[in-house]
């Protein structure tokens, strides 16, 4: 008998340590094969770019008074000139603000000869968030090639415009950026950027590895075409979030898209400072999860699940002795790959602050993601006001 379950206990932990391995090699290929694309990406040549085609940025804004009146001068400062005027018009769309936009804009306008203003004094019904703002100023561009960001971001540099406008071509009409956050002392700070890295990590990896399916609004570009050809947001208009990542998702494929990660293109914005805010903030991103293409859901859904499993699975396979001269070097194999990723991830993105912190919020995402899981998985109708 006492063999019997000496037997039976062996199997068990080898069966369990089979199990660990899968769920470890399954992390592995994400962070090999698709992660691990955005620290080796190489950036375009540092070279000025040339301006050959004009662009249009698009700015939405409802009672954006204050963060237009400081960042809409570092747009309309972009150096993007031909024949020695700006190349270039910044649309600001103001959708229904009640503080002092409306004049705002109007006085900035007498200073600067390339920004151009339309204020919508409606708004339609059944369609929440600002894709019907976005929509009119789409339509409403004088240029075709469209460069989007918010009325909270400001450019990193200069050099922002012509950075993502380097990327347009015959074959490519949707440039994805980064957009990252200010940082500021706290816990709270670290956590949402690096969930933002994470995110971006994600996204950006699998648009290098042909398998594109969301873009960020604060740092994105496509084509009036694009949006034309597709009927905008018609097919998910009725969900407050997704005039990037709905739309990406919808219209980008093998071939179109390209990535700019240079740091002179990003753009930066003020983060959420309590977590009720941010946790309202991330429960209105994340539910446009769930209509993303089936696939897309599939691998995002795999490498969640897996990061869980490989956990629990290691702690379980300790139980059993003779596991531990497997387990553990697998275990490492793991976390060493995983770290040089995100910390080749960090440098690339300037989140060098991040880096100690790592192994703790690689951890931390196990929770993060348990805790959205329902926001990421059940489709409902809900209107953001």
């Amino acid at each position: 008998m006492f063999l019997i379950l000496a037997s039976f206990g062996m199997t068990t932990g080898f069966i369990l340590l089979y199990i660990f391995a899968f769920f470890a090699l399954i992390q592995l290929f994400y962070f090999l094969f698709f992660f691990i694309r955005v620290p080796l990406f190489k950036n375009k040549s540092s070279k000025k770019t040339e301006v050959n085609k004009p662009i249009s940025i698009i700015v939405c804004a409802l009672n954006e008074e204050a963060n237009l009146r400081k960042n809409l001068p570092s747009l309309l400062s972009q150096n993007y000139f031909r024949n020695g005027v700006p190349y270039f018009e910044v649309l600001v769309v103001n959708d229904n603000s009640e503080d002092n936009t409306f004049y705002l804009l109007n006085e900035m306008k007498e200073e600067y000869k390339h920004l151009h203003v339309l204020h919508l004094t409606q708004s339609a019904k059944l369609i929440p968030g600002k894709k019907f703002a976005l929509s009119m100023g789409i339509k409403s561009a004088k240029y075709e090639h469209l460069l989007l960001t918010d009325a909270d971001c400001v450019p990193a540099t200069s050099e922002w415009l012509s950075k993502m406008a380097s990327h347009f071509s015959d074959e490519k009409n949707i440039v994805l950026g980064y957009g990252a956050y200010n940082k500021y002392p706290g816990m709270l700070n670290k956590k949402i950027r690096f969930e933002t890295i994470h995110s971006a990590m994600q996204f950006f990896s699998f648009a290098l590895a042909k398998i594109p399916y969301m873009g960020v609004g604060r740092n994105l570009a496509y084509t009036r075409t694009l949006f034309v050809n597709n009927k905008g947001f018609a097919s998910h208009h009725h969900i407050a979030s997704g005039d990037d990542d709905l739309f990406i998702n919808q219209v980008a494929n093998n071939k179109n898209v390209t990535v700019e990660l240079s740091e002179e293109s990003f753009t930066y914005s003020m983060p959420k400072k309590n977590k009720r805010d941010w946790d309202f903030q991330k429960r209105r991103h994340l539910g446009t999860g769930k209509f993303y293409k089936f696939k897309h859901k599939i691998l995002l859904g795999f490498y969640a699940m897996t990061q869980l499993l490989f956990f629990v699975s290691f702690i379980a396979s300790l139980f059993f002795i003779e596991n531990l001269v497997f387990a553990i070097p697998i275990f490492l194999a793991r976390e060493i790959v995983m770290y040089y990723v995100y910390f080749g991830t960090c440098k690339k993105l300037k989140e060098n602050d991040l880096i100690p912190y790592i192994f703790l919020f690689d951890f931390w995402l196990i929770f993060y993601h348990y805790k959205n899981f329902k926001t990421i998985t059940i489709k409902t109708h809900q209107h953001w006001k």
